[in-house]
Protein backbone atom coordinates (compact mmCIF):
# COMPACT_ATOMS: atom_id res chain seq x y z
CA UNK A 1 0.00 0.00 0.00
CA UNK A 2 1.36 3.56 -1.14
CA UNK A 3 1.15 6.06 1.48
CA UNK A 4 1.69 9.96 0.66
CA UNK A 5 3.34 11.73 3.58
CA UNK A 6 3.04 15.80 3.09
CA UNK A 7 4.26 18.78 5.38
CA UNK A 8 2.93 21.81 3.61
CA UNK A 9 4.51 25.03 4.93
CA UNK A 10 4.23 28.59 3.70
CA UNK A 11 6.14 28.49 0.20
CA UNK A 12 7.46 24.75 0.74
CA UNK A 13 5.72 20.98 0.42
CA UNK A 14 8.05 18.53 1.80
CA UNK A 15 7.40 14.95 0.87
CA UNK A 16 7.91 11.54 1.14
CA UNK A 17 6.10 7.83 -0.57
CA UNK A 18 6.11 5.18 1.52
CA UNK A 19 4.95 1.11 0.51
CA UNK A 20 3.63 0.29 3.64
CA UNK A 21 4.32 -1.68 6.13
CA UNK A 22 7.12 -2.65 4.68
CA UNK A 23 7.81 1.13 5.53
CA UNK A 24 10.44 1.13 2.33
CA UNK A 25 10.60 4.63 1.24
CA UNK A 26 9.46 4.95 -2.06
CA UNK A 27 10.12 8.89 -3.45
CA UNK A 28 11.24 11.96 -1.08
CA UNK A 29 11.43 15.42 -2.28
CA UNK A 30 11.03 18.98 -1.58
CA UNK A 31 9.05 21.94 -3.22
CA UNK A 32 10.40 25.62 -2.32
CA UNK A 33 9.73 28.85 -3.06
CA UNK A 34 6.00 28.73 -3.81
CA UNK A 35 4.43 31.58 -5.26
CA UNK A 36 7.98 33.35 -5.26
CA UNK A 37 10.72 34.02 -7.68
CA UNK A 38 13.08 30.86 -8.06
CA UNK A 39 10.88 27.62 -7.65
CA UNK A 40 12.61 24.56 -7.40
CA UNK A 41 12.14 20.93 -6.70
CA UNK A 42 14.33 18.46 -5.60
CA UNK A 43 12.77 14.75 -6.15
CA UNK A 44 14.50 11.73 -5.23
CA UNK A 45 13.35 8.05 -5.75
CA UNK A 46 15.63 5.22 -7.13
CA UNK A 47 18.72 6.39 -5.83
CA UNK A 48 18.22 8.84 -8.29
CA UNK A 49 17.98 12.46 -7.91
CA UNK A 50 15.95 14.86 -9.88
CA UNK A 51 16.34 18.87 -9.88
CA UNK A 52 13.61 20.97 -11.66
CA UNK A 53 13.16 24.48 -11.34
CA UNK A 54 10.62 26.43 -12.55
CA UNK A 55 7.64 28.83 -10.80
CA UNK A 56 4.92 27.14 -9.10
CA UNK A 57 2.63 29.76 -8.34
CA UNK A 58 0.41 27.91 -5.88
CA UNK A 59 0.75 24.44 -3.53
CA UNK A 60 -1.88 23.05 -5.84
CA UNK A 61 0.47 23.60 -9.19
CA UNK A 62 3.38 22.50 -6.75
CA UNK A 63 1.81 19.14 -5.79
CA UNK A 64 0.35 18.77 -9.08
CA UNK A 65 4.52 18.43 -10.67
CA UNK A 66 5.27 16.42 -7.40
CA UNK A 67 2.23 13.82 -8.70
CA UNK A 68 4.05 13.70 -11.69
CA UNK A 69 7.58 13.00 -10.98
CA UNK A 70 5.97 10.36 -8.67
CA UNK A 71 4.44 8.91 -11.86
CA UNK A 72 5.92 9.80 -14.83
CA UNK A 73 8.99 7.77 -16.65
CA UNK A 74 11.00 5.86 -13.86
CA UNK A 75 9.05 7.16 -10.86
CA UNK A 76 7.86 5.34 -8.40
CA UNK A 77 3.94 4.82 -8.59
CA UNK A 78 2.52 3.64 -12.05
CA UNK A 79 -0.65 6.06 -11.57
CA UNK A 80 -1.38 8.41 -8.95
CA UNK A 81 -4.65 6.08 -8.40
CA UNK A 82 -1.97 3.73 -6.42
CA UNK A 83 -1.96 6.11 -3.44
CA UNK A 84 -3.80 4.76 -0.95
CA UNK A 85 -3.45 7.69 2.10
CA UNK A 86 -2.37 10.72 2.31
CA UNK A 87 -0.75 11.69 5.59
CA UNK A 88 -0.83 15.66 6.42
CA UNK A 89 1.03 17.14 9.41
CA UNK A 90 -1.01 19.30 11.22
CA UNK A 91 0.88 21.37 13.63
CA UNK A 92 -1.82 22.27 16.06
CA UNK A 93 -4.88 20.78 17.00
CA UNK A 94 -6.06 22.43 20.24
CA UNK A 95 -7.83 20.12 22.55
CA UNK A 96 -9.91 18.90 19.77
CA UNK A 97 -7.62 16.11 18.63
CA UNK A 98 -5.78 13.97 21.25
CA UNK A 99 -5.06 11.18 18.18
CA UNK A 100 -4.49 11.12 14.61
CA UNK A 101 -7.84 11.44 12.67
CA UNK A 102 -9.34 10.84 9.09
CA UNK A 103 -9.70 14.13 7.66
CA UNK A 104 -13.40 15.19 7.12
CA UNK A 105 -15.20 18.59 6.83
CA UNK A 106 -15.65 18.90 10.57
CA UNK A 107 -12.07 18.28 11.15
CA UNK A 108 -10.92 20.78 9.21
CA UNK A 109 -13.10 23.25 10.64
CA UNK A 110 -11.58 22.28 14.13
CA UNK A 111 -8.24 22.84 12.84
CA UNK A 112 -9.22 26.03 11.05
CA UNK A 113 -10.96 27.43 14.76
CA UNK A 114 -7.40 26.91 16.04
CA UNK A 115 -5.54 29.18 13.40
CA UNK A 116 -5.39 32.12 16.05
CA UNK A 117 -2.87 29.48 18.47
CA UNK A 118 -1.24 28.69 15.19
CA UNK A 119 -1.48 31.46 12.70
CA UNK A 120 1.69 30.61 10.85
CA UNK A 121 1.31 26.92 10.60
CA UNK A 122 -2.15 25.49 10.57
CA UNK A 123 -3.28 27.64 7.46
CA UNK A 124 -0.40 26.36 5.36
CA UNK A 125 -0.90 22.85 6.96
CA UNK A 126 -4.55 23.45 5.69
CA UNK A 127 -3.43 24.73 2.25
CA UNK A 128 -1.61 21.32 1.94
CA UNK A 129 -4.85 19.30 3.09
CA UNK A 130 -7.28 21.23 0.79
CA UNK A 131 -4.84 20.86 -2.46
CA UNK A 132 -4.99 16.81 -1.54
CA UNK A 133 -8.11 16.26 -1.43
CA UNK A 134 -8.89 17.92 -4.63
CA UNK A 135 -5.93 16.56 -6.81
CA UNK A 136 -6.43 12.85 -5.24
CA UNK A 137 -10.31 12.72 -5.07
CA UNK A 138 -11.56 9.80 -2.89
CA UNK A 139 -8.63 8.77 -1.34
CA UNK A 140 -8.33 8.64 2.44
CA UNK A 141 -7.11 12.31 3.90
CA UNK A 142 -5.01 11.61 7.36
CA UNK A 143 -4.11 14.30 9.77
CA UNK A 144 -1.17 13.82 12.76
CA UNK A 145 -1.09 17.18 14.85
CA UNK A 146 2.25 17.86 16.57
CA UNK A 147 0.34 18.49 19.94
CA UNK A 148 -2.12 15.44 20.05
CA UNK A 149 0.70 13.11 22.27
CA UNK A 150 0.85 15.73 24.42
CA UNK A 151 -2.99 15.99 25.49
CA UNK A 152 -2.52 13.41 28.11
CA UNK A 153 -1.09 15.86 30.19
CA UNK A 154 -2.33 16.83 33.35
CA UNK A 155 -4.07 19.93 34.25
CA UNK A 156 -1.06 20.80 36.82
CA UNK A 157 1.52 20.49 34.08
CA UNK A 158 -0.42 22.34 31.51
CA UNK A 159 -2.06 25.17 32.80
CA UNK A 160 -0.73 28.73 34.05
CA UNK A 161 -0.92 30.64 36.95
CA UNK A 162 -3.31 33.00 34.89
CA UNK A 163 -6.20 33.76 35.92
CA UNK A 164 -8.57 30.43 34.87
CA UNK A 165 -10.77 32.59 32.96
CA UNK A 166 -8.12 32.64 29.81
CA UNK A 167 -7.87 29.44 29.90
CA UNK A 168 -11.84 28.96 29.66
CA UNK A 169 -12.72 31.73 27.10
CA UNK A 170 -8.91 32.02 25.26
CA UNK A 171 -7.74 28.18 25.29
CA UNK A 172 -4.51 30.01 27.04
CA UNK A 173 -2.48 26.89 28.24
CA UNK A 174 0.18 25.30 27.43
CA UNK A 175 0.08 22.24 24.40
CA UNK A 176 3.68 21.38 23.45
CA UNK A 177 4.89 20.57 20.49
CA UNK A 178 7.07 18.15 18.48
CA UNK A 179 4.29 15.35 19.79
CA UNK A 180 5.17 13.20 16.49
CA UNK A 181 9.02 12.75 17.63
CA UNK A 182 8.40 12.49 20.97
CA UNK A 183 5.92 9.58 20.70
CA UNK A 184 8.08 8.27 17.32
CA UNK A 185 11.69 7.83 19.55
CA UNK A 186 10.09 7.02 23.33
CA UNK A 187 8.08 3.74 21.45
CA UNK A 188 11.29 2.67 19.41
CA UNK A 189 13.08 3.81 22.97
CA UNK A 190 10.91 0.67 24.36
CA UNK A 191 11.68 -1.58 21.24
CA UNK A 192 15.44 -0.87 21.72
CA UNK A 193 14.88 -2.00 25.64
CA UNK A 194 13.03 -4.72 24.27
CA UNK A 195 10.50 -4.12 27.39
CA UNK A 196 6.94 -2.62 27.05
CA UNK A 197 6.29 0.77 26.64
CA UNK A 198 3.69 0.95 29.49
CA UNK A 199 6.26 0.29 32.06
CA UNK A 200 8.93 2.62 31.15
CA UNK A 201 9.17 6.05 32.77
CA UNK A 202 11.06 8.05 29.83
CA UNK A 203 12.78 11.44 29.18
CA UNK A 204 13.05 12.42 25.02
CA UNK A 205 15.41 15.15 23.95
CA UNK A 206 14.18 16.61 20.43
CA UNK A 207 17.22 18.80 20.12
CA UNK A 208 16.91 20.50 16.56
CA UNK A 209 16.94 23.58 15.31
CA UNK A 210 13.46 23.53 17.04
CA UNK A 211 13.77 21.77 20.71
CA UNK A 212 12.00 20.04 23.16
CA UNK A 213 11.69 18.19 26.00
CA UNK A 214 9.19 15.83 27.02
CA UNK A 215 8.50 13.08 30.16
CA UNK A 216 6.82 9.76 28.62
CA UNK A 217 4.93 7.75 31.87
CA UNK A 218 3.97 4.89 30.30
CA UNK A 219 3.74 5.47 26.73
CA UNK A 220 1.90 8.82 27.01
CA UNK A 221 3.39 12.38 27.82
CA UNK A 222 2.57 13.95 31.09
CA UNK A 223 5.04 17.08 31.14
CA UNK A 224 7.08 18.37 27.88
CA UNK A 225 9.52 21.64 27.85
CA UNK A 226 7.21 23.72 24.79
CA UNK A 227 4.12 25.64 26.22
CA UNK A 228 1.00 27.87 24.18
CA UNK A 229 3.94 28.24 21.77
CA UNK A 230 6.85 26.63 20.39
CA UNK A 231 8.68 29.93 22.06
CA UNK A 232 8.79 28.48 25.84
CA UNK A 233 11.46 26.04 27.07
CA UNK A 234 14.90 25.25 25.68
CA UNK A 235 17.12 27.58 23.63
CA UNK A 236 16.58 26.74 19.98
CA UNK A 237 18.36 28.43 16.83
CA UNK A 238 16.60 31.76 16.77
CA UNK A 239 13.95 31.16 19.64
CA UNK A 240 14.99 32.15 23.41
CA UNK A 241 12.81 29.35 25.55
CA UNK A 242 12.04 30.41 29.08
CA UNK A 243 12.53 34.10 29.83
CA UNK A 244 11.27 36.99 31.96
CA UNK A 245 8.16 37.73 29.82
CA UNK A 246 8.36 41.34 31.75
CA UNK A 247 10.94 41.72 29.47
CA UNK A 248 8.33 42.14 26.62
CA UNK A 249 7.09 45.20 28.60
CA UNK A 250 10.52 46.58 28.96
CA UNK A 251 11.66 46.54 25.59
CA UNK A 252 7.95 48.16 24.69
CA UNK A 253 8.27 51.00 26.95
CA UNK A 254 11.99 51.69 26.55
CA UNK A 255 13.07 50.89 23.09
CA UNK A 256 9.45 51.41 21.36
CA UNK A 257 9.08 48.08 20.02
CA UNK A 258 5.88 47.09 18.76
CA UNK A 259 4.50 43.65 18.42
CA UNK A 260 5.73 42.95 15.13
CA UNK A 261 9.43 43.98 16.64
CA UNK A 262 9.18 41.61 19.89
CA UNK A 263 7.84 38.51 17.56
CA UNK A 264 10.71 38.92 14.93
CA UNK A 265 13.21 39.56 17.91
CA UNK A 266 11.83 36.28 19.79
CA UNK A 267 11.45 34.22 16.80
CA UNK A 268 13.93 35.01 14.43
CA UNK A 269 17.08 36.99 16.08
CA UNK A 270 17.06 35.44 19.81
CA UNK A 271 18.65 31.85 20.45
CA UNK A 272 22.20 30.97 19.42
CA UNK A 273 22.10 32.87 16.81
CA UNK A 274 21.29 36.03 19.52
CA UNK A 275 24.00 34.78 21.62
CA UNK A 276 26.60 34.09 19.15
CA UNK A 277 25.64 37.11 16.59
CA UNK A 278 26.80 34.83 13.79
CA UNK A 279 24.82 31.81 13.10
CA UNK A 280 22.01 29.42 15.02
CA UNK A 281 23.66 25.77 13.38
CA UNK A 282 24.69 23.76 16.47
CA UNK A 283 27.71 22.54 14.11
CA UNK A 284 29.04 26.11 13.13
CA UNK A 285 28.72 27.39 16.70
CA UNK A 286 31.32 23.83 18.18
CA UNK A 287 33.33 25.19 15.27
CA UNK A 288 33.94 28.62 16.35
CA UNK A 289 33.71 27.59 20.09
CA UNK A 290 36.78 25.37 19.19
CA UNK A 291 38.98 28.16 17.68
CA UNK A 292 38.24 30.55 20.90
CA UNK A 293 35.05 32.68 19.97
CA UNK A 294 33.88 33.93 23.20
CA UNK A 295 29.99 34.33 22.05
CA UNK A 296 29.80 30.92 20.31
CA UNK A 297 31.77 29.28 23.70
CA UNK A 298 28.56 31.30 25.57
CA UNK A 299 26.19 30.29 23.44
CA UNK A 300 27.00 26.51 24.01
CA UNK A 301 27.11 26.58 27.70
CA UNK A 302 23.74 28.59 27.54
CA UNK A 303 21.81 26.09 25.76
CA UNK A 304 23.77 22.93 27.14
CA UNK A 305 22.61 24.22 30.74
CA UNK A 306 19.05 24.88 29.71
CA UNK A 307 19.28 21.03 28.67
CA UNK A 308 20.57 20.23 31.82
CA UNK A 309 17.93 22.11 33.95
CA UNK A 310 15.01 20.56 31.96
CA UNK A 311 16.64 17.18 32.51
CA UNK A 312 16.54 17.55 36.39
CA UNK A 313 13.27 18.97 36.39
CA UNK A 314 11.90 16.29 34.36
CA UNK A 315 13.68 13.90 36.64
CA UNK A 316 11.68 15.23 39.42
CA UNK A 317 8.31 15.19 37.56
CA UNK A 318 8.90 11.52 37.02
CA UNK A 319 10.71 10.44 39.91
CA UNK A 320 12.17 7.31 38.54
CA UNK A 321 13.96 7.39 34.97
CA UNK A 322 14.29 3.79 33.08
CA UNK A 323 16.20 5.99 29.89
CA UNK A 324 17.13 9.48 28.58
CA UNK A 325 16.64 9.56 25.24
CA UNK A 326 18.43 12.36 22.70
CA UNK A 327 16.97 12.79 18.95
CA UNK A 328 16.63 14.97 16.21
CA UNK A 329 19.66 16.86 14.18
CA UNK A 330 21.57 17.90 17.25
CA UNK A 331 20.13 15.39 19.69
CA UNK A 332 21.24 12.66 16.72
CA UNK A 333 24.83 13.83 16.17
CA UNK A 334 26.39 16.14 18.67
CA UNK A 335 28.41 14.14 20.71
CA UNK A 336 29.66 17.90 22.73
CA UNK A 337 25.94 18.95 23.23
CA UNK A 338 25.44 15.24 25.32
CA UNK A 339 28.46 15.51 27.31
CA UNK A 340 28.16 19.00 28.30
CA UNK A 341 24.31 18.77 28.97
CA UNK A 342 24.69 15.86 31.40
CA UNK A 343 27.74 16.88 33.14
CA UNK A 344 27.07 16.63 36.97
CA UNK A 345 24.34 14.64 36.73
CA UNK A 346 25.56 11.12 38.07
CA UNK A 347 23.74 11.88 41.15
CA UNK A 348 20.55 11.47 39.47
CA UNK A 349 21.43 8.70 38.07
CA UNK A 350 23.16 9.87 34.39
CA UNK A 351 26.82 8.56 33.24
CA UNK A 352 27.69 8.34 30.09
CA UNK A 353 30.46 6.57 28.60
CA UNK A 354 32.73 8.68 26.64
CA UNK A 355 33.99 6.22 24.09
CA UNK A 356 30.46 5.38 22.65
CA UNK A 357 29.13 8.96 23.46
CA UNK A 358 32.07 9.66 21.09
CA UNK A 359 31.38 7.19 18.44
CA UNK A 360 27.84 7.44 18.13
CA UNK A 361 26.17 9.85 15.29
CA UNK A 362 22.64 9.70 13.73
CA UNK A 363 22.66 5.84 14.59
CA UNK A 364 20.75 4.04 17.24
CA UNK A 365 23.00 3.37 19.95
CA UNK A 366 22.70 3.25 24.12
CA UNK A 367 25.89 5.77 25.61
CA UNK A 368 25.60 4.88 28.71
CA UNK A 369 28.38 4.12 31.12
CA UNK A 370 27.33 0.71 32.92
CA UNK A 371 26.99 2.55 36.38
CA UNK A 372 24.31 4.84 35.08
CA UNK A 373 20.91 4.03 37.01
CA UNK A 374 19.21 5.16 33.42
CA UNK A 375 20.29 4.15 30.21
CA UNK A 376 20.91 6.63 27.86
CA UNK A 377 19.89 6.35 24.11
CA UNK A 378 20.68 8.09 20.88
CA UNK A 379 17.63 7.04 18.76
CA UNK A 380 17.49 9.03 15.54
CA UNK A 381 13.53 10.29 14.91
CA UNK A 382 11.57 9.98 11.61
CA UNK A 383 8.43 12.17 11.99
CA UNK A 384 7.54 11.07 8.02
CA UNK A 385 7.66 7.05 8.54
CA UNK A 386 5.54 8.10 12.27
CA UNK A 387 2.96 10.00 10.20
CA UNK A 388 3.03 7.01 7.15
CA UNK A 389 1.84 4.46 10.15
CA UNK A 390 -0.68 6.14 11.80
CA UNK A 391 -2.10 7.02 8.13
CA UNK A 392 -1.56 3.52 7.40
CA UNK A 393 -3.58 2.05 11.03
CA UNK A 394 -6.65 4.09 10.35
CA UNK A 395 -6.89 3.68 6.57
CA UNK A 396 -6.57 -0.35 7.37
CA UNK A 397 -8.65 -0.46 10.44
Amino acid sequence: MKILVINSGSSSIKYKCFEMPERTVLASGLCEKIGEPGGRITHRAAERQTKIEQPFPTHAAALEKVLDLLTGNGGALAHKEDISGVGHRLVHGGEAFSASVLIDDEVIAAVRENIPLAPLHNPPNLLGVEVGRSLLPGVPQVGVFDTAFHQSMPPEAYLYALPYELYRTSRVRRYGFHGTSHAYVARRAAEFLQQPAEQLNLITCHLGNGASMAAVRGGKSVDTSMGFTPLEGLVMGTRPGDFDPAIILYLMENQQMDAAQINKLLNKQSGLLGLSGKTNDMREIEALAAAGDGPARLAFAVYCYRVRKYIGALTAVLGHVDALVFTAGVGENSSAVRATSLTGLAELGYALDPDKNASTRGTEADISAASSRARILVIPTDEEIAIAEQTYAIITR
